[in-house]
């Protein structure tokens, strides 16, 4: 990666991200890994720690809304990097199909292991005013 510095994500500032999206908009994992680079004027943010936290914003998003909160971190939101549904968070495939097409997205089936993917889903990236 060449020199320069590495930024370790906080969960909160992950979830913060998340939390800017409205209905009808989808970040990637390097989405959020490069606005967060950006933020904290590094080259790059680690990927690993991104993931993670980013499956523990979703086990406590759920555990929120197991609790009756209807207001929690909609993590589904949050794409692989070439579009593809997060099969490592804590609900369902069609679970998480059925509330990206309630929030406007098409969905192409996944061919044989790989999972579901959005449909153009580069257009409904969220951009990051600087």
């Amino acid at each position: 990666m060449g020199k320069g510095k590495i930024l370790i994500p906080s969960a909160k500032d992950i979830e913060r991200l998340i939390n800017m999206t409205k209905k009808g908009e989808l970040l990637t994992n390097d989405v959020i890994r490069e606005q967060l680079a950006k933020e904290k004027n590094v080259q790059v943010t680690a990927a690993i720690p991104t993931g993670v936290y980013l499956k523990y914003i979703a086990l406590a998003s759920e555990e929120e809304k197991n609790n009756g909160n209807k207001k929690v971190t909609p993590y589904w939101r949050v794409l692989r990097p070439d579009g593809r549904i997060n099969v490592k968070f804590p609900i369902s495939i069609e679970d998480q199909v059925a509330l990206l097409k309630m929030e406007g997205h098409n969905i192409e089936e996944g061919k044989g292991k790989k999972a579901p993917r959005v449909v153009a889903y580069e257009s409904k990236i969220k951009i990051f005013q600087h």
